[in-house]
């Protein structure tokens, strides 16, 4: 069952994302965050039949730790689960990603219409410099920046190296950081079909002042919070 459920679930999303894209193309005249509203109904659908087909709910802690105005959200990244989710409980975001993923009929057309800091990792340092710059452009215009510090999916209990890039945003623009994690993998596994039901645990952190802090101090403060709250979040077990 769970595996059929899986697919109904993913037969709906694509129709959910044929018609999102399509509408992230028609209303691209209006302001950014009018479209941001439109198109985080994808994300409200998508959870609402996660929990209704897949029997996938989620609880949300620390909400009371998001700040009034914009700032850099750095989220553990173990899924899918946390770009839907991201969008539904913190204000108007652009993200930080991979080109490459623009480049994905219609759900990198959806993405394009949403302003995204698109980098190509290869290029290094010039990459770094084009998240300092671009994403301090976004949060002086009031947007909140997004990005994952592990660069990639990582299972459960894995731990890679967190990139710079979120730290040289917060040390050049001055934004505070909103550190994000969560156990999410455990349910909707990286290249995996089935989504497991249960209850996804996110826990939002208090915001990080990067005053007076270089990027590589921002960054390990960053994973030091992320690594050492993930460690006590559930572990479900689903034998």
């Amino acid at each position: 069952m769970v595996r059929l459920r899986s697919i109904l679930y993913y037969l709906l999303m694509t129709g959910a994302t044929v018609i999102f894209t399509t509408l992230g193309i028609i209303f691209l005249p209006f302001n950014f965050p009018f479209r941001f509203k439109v198109m985080s109904g994808w994300s409200v659908f998508n959870l609402w039949t996660l929990k209704t087909i897949c029997g996938l709910d989620s609880r949300i802690e620390g909400l009371e730790n998001i700040p009034q105005g914009p700032a850099i959200i750095m989220c553990k990244h173990q899924s899918a689960w946390e770009t839907l989710a991201l969008q539904i409980y913190f204000p108007p975001q652009v993200w930080i990603l991979k080109r490459e993923l623009l480049w994905i009929p219609i759900y990198g057309w959806g993405l394009a219409s949403m302003k995204p800091i698109a980098i190509d990792r290869s290029s290094g340092m010039r990459a770094l410099k084009y998240i300092a710059t671009q994403g301090k452009q976004r949060l002086e215009r009031g947007l909140w920046v997004v990005i994952f510090p592990e660069g990639t999916r990582t299972a459960p209990g894995k731990r890679l190296k967190y990139q710079p890039g979120g730290g040289l945003l917060a040390e050049k623009s001055g934004y505070p950081v909103v550190p994000v994690t969560h156990n999410a993998g455990y349910f909707w596994p990286r290249n995996s079909l089935d989504k497991k039901p249960g209850t996804i645990t996110m826990k939002i952190g208090p915001i990080i002042d990067p005053a007076g802090k270089s990027a590589k101090e921002i960054t390990t403060e960053v994973e030091d919070w992320i690594e050492n709250t993930s460690s006590t979040l559930p572990t479900p077990n689903f034998n």
